[in-house]
């Protein structure tokens, strides 16, 4: 560790995708991690192996019923949330909850602990944007009233949130949104392209593309944005926001292609009905965090994939010879 680095970390949503990796860097580079979930969009298993670290701890619990923490807290870093469109269009409510009373309990504890808050915000403030690519002091197309507005609104209602107590109480706030990420323990069948697609490819069903399929992504592998998320707990009195993603920028229906030569599944794509409100185009300008987080992406797409369709392929029992 290196002077001033927080020393006991609270990881909200610690078991969830992004968050068990982001429990490991912590604990990789000498934090104490208290892992905080619900198991509402997890069963745990990510986590598991942490489980004999002495330091690491796991408190299962809802954080929209408060937020209360024995001993020192030197940074919260708040990543509670459905994250999927399937996880948060059947849980609307509970991912209102957690961006409103959920970030204000996280809030709390950071401000009776002088600690550094990390808000995991995300590029669906920007909604279908007009702007390309999307920088931060782009204020978003949202549909307000639309479906995936569950998401989009909360998100961009807890940056308000913790804009107003870094302004009135003086929180150490630093706020990132991230762009499509993905890799090893993203979940199966949770909606998200990446996964969908490798799971449809390795198990032989069709891929299914929603719309035309020329609707674009740029996809982060989680190692980067798992040390973008560092640099910003360490970037004290930087409050951002600030953009964490990968700029290479292509089409649903070229992923669709990787993935299948990848694999070497012979699966179809299939077209379904376009999502309502999906994102047209997705880009992040990263400006801002090469500046003041001094952070770029450097896995390649290629190696990306690859580990992610084998971490897959194992968990499924699948043989696949990969590229």
């Amino acid at each position: 560790m290196t002077g001033g680095l927080a020393r006991r970390a609270v990881v909200t949503g610690g078991a969830g995708f992004l968050g068990s990796h982001l429990c490991e860097a912590l604990l990789a580079r000498g934090y104490e991690v208290v892992c905080v979930d619900n198991l509402s969009t997890s069963d745990g298993t990510n986590v598991s192996h942490l489980l004999g670290d002495v330091g690491f701890s796991f408190v299962r619990a809802d954080i929209t019923e408060g937020l209360m923490i024995d001993g020192p807290v030197d940074a919260v870093a708040h990543l509670a949330s459905p994250a999927s469109p399937a996880d948060y269009l059947r849980l609307p409510l509970q991912t209102l909850d957690v961006a409103s009373r959920g970030s204000e309990a996280c809030l709390r504890l950071a401000a009776e602990h002088g600690a550094r808050y990390l808000l995991a915000s995300t590029s669906e403030v920007y909604g279908d944007p007009l702007v390309h690519p999307q920088p931060e002091t782009y204020w978003g197309n949202v549909n307000s009233i639309g479906p995936r507005s569950v998401y989009d609104e909360s998100k961009r209602f807890a940056e308000t949130l913790s804009m107003a107590w870094a302004r009135e109480r003086g929180i150490d706030v630093g706020i990132v949104r991230i762009f499509n990420t993905y890799g090893p323990r993203l979940r199966e069948g949770d909606g998200r392209v990446v996964s969908n697609f490798i799971v449809q490819a390795l198990t032989g069903r069709p891929l299914t593309v929603y719309g035309d399929g020329r609707q674009t992504r740029s996809l982060c592998y989680q190692s980067d944005l798992i040390t973008g998320l560092v640099a910003m707990l360490d970037a004290r009195g930087v409050t951002g926001p600030v953009n964490l993603g990968n700029t290479s920028e292509l089409t649903v229906l070229e992923l669709a292609s990787l993935v299948l030569d990848a694999t070497g599944s012979s699966s179809e794509v299939v077209h379904l009905e376009a999502l309502k409100d999906d994102p047209t185009r997705r880009k992040p300008d990263i400006t801002r965090a090469g500046e003041l987080l001094g952070w770029a992406p450097a896995v390649s797409l290629a190696d990306g994939l690859l580990s992610t369709i084998s971490w897959f392929a194992e968990r499924l029992g699948v043989r696949t010879l990969l590229k």
